[in-house]
């Protein structure tokens, strides 16, 4: 009875509305009602996380075709449609998207004074784009959500942003997704032409020519490696981090950054096989290069959220190295690190959030000797110090360990380069740690003191469940993606 109930009334198109119903609503209700406000955003946020996880429970990981599959005529002269479904690989990216708006609701809970409501229809809208970008099968419609996601994002870096040059940074970050996306556009627009339709799932199994393939690959990277961002065009994202608010880098680090891995292993692989294969030493090149330079890069930073900003590039490169690896580990992997990524880079970012929330400062040396003063702050950064730099038992080591496994397989200096960069990725952080927490305490600079508050403590609870979840028995994440990820290698023409 319940699994005919959820069938009927759970689908994707109820998943995307959910958040919007709940903005609309909140445009009727006056500013100053700000407490109404934020529990009806908190409500809204929550609910679309449960639909989410009901989507979970109903997924059927036995089969690679795409499920809970909508259509609806869009440009019927055009034989363009708003076709939605989700198959093993976007699952868990829906699931992350729910689940990351609640928190950031939550994180701006007291701090946003100005424009409250404002603040939260711009989140809640944001979730609805970002679901409908993983929910698409249709390439037009993929890239129109691709693109929207930019529009609340530029909102919320140019208007909550911390410090005076949030602006400049917010058209760094408009203007380079944007200028890379025109030429996926281009390409979009040739595949209708050659092909006559933008369905996904028509155009799997359409041939297309070397050379052709080659051309559209080109300029499907030119789109997704700014996202990522791979290593010469990763120049707005520690930009953007330093001046978005705290939720802001939340969204930034747990999603946006994968939209781009996603794009990669949705389009560019499965559609144009025979380039992906031509590409990959050219991948391998600049993911290697990435990860050793961002991560040496780190160890010079001086500003809090810039250290995490890079260590992200780094650990995003090292995703991509798992992609182009044409086997079950190195995708499988891939995706395992985004989602640990998702949840280990957005609770650094948090903790960052906590220390400007009390000392206003977010430069390095201002800090030193927080475990006398906060030591329950002390062991929650601790603990995700360590998940940062894959320590066995945290949801990243997983991942990197089978992205390693492919990668070797297929390239056996690569897999080294990249092992060599997890060895940098367990210094930046240790010394990060070592140098906010340890040490002296510097009683000139900081004067007021308070350790988590309950609020806050809540926020980091299920980023910490989820982290050792994902450490102790990705089983069930693995399980799910399985015949997705094995069907995608297979259509790759890859073994």
């Amino acid at each position: 009875m319940l699994q005919n109930f959820c069938e009927c009334y759970f689908d994707l198109s109820g998943l995307i509305l959910c958040p919007v119903l709940g903005s609309i609503i909140l445009l009727f209700i006056p500013n100053s009602r700000i407490r109404l406000i934020r529990l009806i955003g908190l409500c809204a946020s929550l609910l679309t996380f449960l639909y989410s996880l009901v989507l979970w429970i109903q997924f059927d990981p036995s089969t690679a075709k795409f499920q809970f599959v909508e259509s609806l005529r869009w440009l019927p002269y055009e034989n363009i449609n708003f076709y939605m479904g989700i198959d093993g690989i976007s699952l868990f990216f829906v699931i992350l998207t729910t689940f990351l708006v609640p928190i950031c609701i939550l994180v701006g809970w007291s701090g946003m004074r100005s424009y409250g409501k404002e603040y939260i229809i711009a989140f809640l809208i944001c979730e609805s784009l970002m679901i409908a970008v993983f929910c698409m099968l249709d390439l037009l419609l993929f890239y129109v959500f691709f693109e929207s996601v930019l529009i609340p994002m530029f909102i919320i870096i140019g208007v909550w942003g911390s410090r005076q040059r949030k602006i400049k940074a917010a058209y760094q970050f408009f203007l380079y997704t944007l200028l890379g996306s025109v030429f996926m556009l281009l390409a979009i627009l040739l595949i209708l032409l050659q092909t006559g339709t933008t369905d996904l799932q028509i155009l799997l199994t359409t041939e297309l020519s070397e050379r052709r393939q080659i051309f559209l690959w080109i300029a499907f990277f030119a789109s997704f490696s700014v996202k990522v961002p791979m290593v010469p065009v990763h120049i707005w994202l520690p930009e953007a981090h330093v001046e978005a608010p705290t939720a802001g880098s939340v969204i930034l680090a747990g999603i946006l950054l994968k939209l781009g891995t996603y794009g990669f292993l949705r389009f560019s692989i499965p559609m144009f096989p025979e380039a992906t294969l031509c590409f990959t030493p050219f991948i391998y090149t600049l993911s290697a290069i990435a990860i050793i330079y961002t991560s040496l890069t780190t160890l010079r930073q001086i500003d809090l959220k810039k250290i995490i900003a890079y260590s992200s590039v780094a650990h995003m490169n090292l995703v991509t190295i798992g992609m182009f690896s044409p086997n079950i580990q190195g995708i499988g992997g891939s995706i395992l690190l985004m989602l640990s990524h998702g949840l280990v880079s957005s609770a650094l970012f948090l903790c960052v959030g906590v220390l400007y929330d009390r000392h206003k400062t977010r430069l390095v040396r201002y800090y030193g000797g927080l475990v006398s003063t906060m030591p329950n702050f002390s062991i929650i950064f601790f603990f995700f110090t360590l998940a940062n730099m894959s320590l066995p038992g945290t949801s990243s080591f997983i991942g990197e360990f089978l992205i390693l496994v492919g990668a070797f397989q297929r390239n056996s200096l690569v897999a080294t380069l990249a092992a060599l960069g997890m060895i940098l990725g367990a210094a930046y952080s240790l010394w990060l740690y070592n140098r906010v927490v340890s040490g002296n305490f510097k009683a000139d600079f900081l004067h007021k003191f308070s350790d988590l508050n309950g609020r806050e403590v809540l926020i980091f609870l299920p980023f910490f469940v989820g982290v050792v979840w994902m450490g102790v028995y990705p089983k069930v994440f693995l399980d799910c993606m399985h015949t997705s990820v094995s069907n995608l290698v297979q259509h790759g023409k890859f073994h």
